[in-house]
C-alpha cells in the first residue's frame, strides 16, 4: 500500500510542477545560482586581504 501511495504522490507533484512551469513565469534556478556564484567570486576577489611578502599563490 505504501508504494502505491508514494507513487501517486510523486505523479501528482510532477503534474503540479508541469502545470506551474507552463502557466507561470518561473525563474531559471540554474541561472540564478550561476549569477550568485559570479557575484560572490567578484566580492571575494575585491575584499580579500592583501598577501604578505614572501607568500606564494598556491
Amino acid at each position: 500500500m505504501g508504494i502505491i501511495r508514494s507513487g501517486f504522490q510523486h505523479i501528482l507533484a510532477t503534474g503540479f510542477g508541469i502545470y506551474i512551469a507552463q502557466n507561470y513565469n518561473v525563474p531559471n534556478i540554474r541561472k540564478l545560482v550561476n549569477t550568485g556564484m559570479v557575484m560572490a567570486k567578484h566580492i571575494e576577489e575585491n575584499y580579500r586581504k592583501p598577501k604578505k611578502r614572501g607568500e606564494e599563490d598556491e
